[in-house]
């Protein structure tokens, strides 16, 4: 059993189905998505920080004496198709997907008897959001299904008077965050606990040791579960189960502690905005890279989407998430259940990173360019005549190679047309026996 101390709780080994998943979808989703101005953070922008954009915005479109809370019941869902939603999670080749529970606002997406009046069963679309995600997830496809929950709240009073006492008092979990973590790991049995949030407050106050111990011993996910390392002030990259460092973490090397990078298509904005224009999301191109390079660096790519007020998931995400489906239709053996290799990324070629499957003995370089000459120079492989093999994922025959000294191959790449590639967006080398 685990004790309720950083030390027992950190070494419980991360079930191993999370780092052979290697991609899931994140989705921000609230009462923040009826203004989708700006941001997820629009109530504190506005009235807290007092950013003009956010002032005048409200100015512009909203009668004088409008409140945050009056966004709620204008929070619809009335287009939320569950099933529609679990369709196109399966069909981005994802993993997992983790749905925002209750973002920093207090607004759960559940009948939290904790949150009152504040909550989508009693306000806006009256419907448990959470419940039916999570029954059209588990029917429809083989994706683990996670919660994320926001530990503090912005502007809830109690919190705000332990904020005021230092933290010395601790109304605000006990009444509130740790009874409402419980409620959804016994309801949902999220396989994900992604936790958010701290509030600037120490994982004492959050008492999240002792939560975590309860999940890890006692919880009906206790066998399958993972967590994040978002679990108080200063347990971010030190505690829980899986690293995520900072928002948009992606380091470029190996890290000895399994990691997440967790982003959004939107480079500004976990929410949807209504006011995104189309250089404001990433390409297809660019979300491939992310997931290559955060793979071969033995993370995983957790790509953020966020869908309307109304329960639409914009056309934009959604072909950006089938776009991926397609690329790991063709590529998926060089990314799920991969380890990394001994190299990450190639000394010679940019754009070639390197993932390693140790029961078969595959290596496999993914390039993201082309190469115009028809020819790809690695500068890592040590590759043996007779031997070694080399194959174009995707295409039939075997290609040509010549090795450059003790280490580095060129690799004469077949002549193909466009409609001839196997995929787009990047290819991979298959090579066995290669040191």
């Amino acid at each position: 059993r685990y004790e309720p101390t950083w030390g027992s709780l950190d070494a419980r080994p991360l079930p191993a189905w999370f780092d052979e998943a290697k991609f899931g979808v994140f989705i921000h989703w609230g009462v923040f998505s009826v203004p989708s101005f700006g941001s997820e953070w629009f109530w504190w922008y506005w009235q807290k920080e007092k950013r003009e954009p956010y002032v005048k915005f409200m100015e512009a479109n909203y009668p004088p004496g409008f409140s945050y809370e009056d966004f709620g019941p204008l929070f619809t869902a009335e287009f939320f198709d569950p099933n529609q939603w679990a369709d196109i999670l399966k069909s981005s080749g994802a993993k997992y997907v983790v749905l925002t529970s209750k973002h920093h606002e207090g607004f759960t997406l559940w009948g939290s008897k904790y949150s009152w009046n504040w909550n989508a069963v009693d306000v806006g679309p009256k419907r448990d959001l959470v419940a039916e995600l999570a029954t059209s997830v588990r029917n429809r496809t083989n994706l683990r299904f996670g919660l994320y929950h926001s530990l503090f709240e912005w502007f809830n009073p109690l919190f705000c008077e332990d904020a005021t006492n230092v933290f010395k008092t601790r109304k605000f979990p006990t009444s509130k965050s740790l009874p409402e973590l419980y409620e959804i790991v016994t309801k949902y049995q999220p396989e994900i606990v992604w936790s958010d949030g701290d509030g600037n407050a120490p994982d004492t106050y959050w008492n999240s040791t002792g939560f975590l111990a309860w999940l890890y011993n006692d919880s009906p996910v206790r066998d399958t579960v993972v967590t994040n390392d978002r679990w108080g002030l200063g347990s971010i990259c030190k505690h829980g189960g899986f690293y995520t460092c900072s928002d948009r973490y992606n380091p470029g090397h190996l890290l000895p502690h399994k990691w997440e990078n967790c982003m959004t298509i939107d480079r500004w904005s976990w929410g949807y905005r209504r006011n995104a224009e189309l250089d404001d999301y990433f390409t297809i191109e660019e979300l491939v890279k992310q997931l290559v390079e955060t793979v071969s660096c033995g993370g995983n790519l957790l790509m953020n989407i966020g869908p309307t007020h109304d329960g639409r998931i914009a056309v934009i995400f959604e072909e950006r998430l089938r776009q991926m489906g397609a690329w790991l239709k063709v590529n998926g053996e060089a990314i799920y259940g991969t380890k990394p290799w001994r190299a990450q990324n190639d000394t010679v070629t940019p754009g070639v990173w390197y993932t390693f499957r140790p029961t078969e003995g595959k290596v496999n370089a993914i390039f993201l360019n082309w190469p115009i000459s028809g020819a790809l120079e690695l500068g890592e492989p040590q590759a043996k005549l007779g031997e070694t093999q080399v194959k174009l994922v995707g295409y039939k025959e075997p290609l040509k190679w010549i090795a450059l000294g003790e280490k580095g191959m060129m690799i004469a790449l077949p002549q193909l047309t466009l409609k001839q590639l196997p995929c787009q967006w990047g290819w991979t080398l298959q090579l066995t026996d290669v040191k």
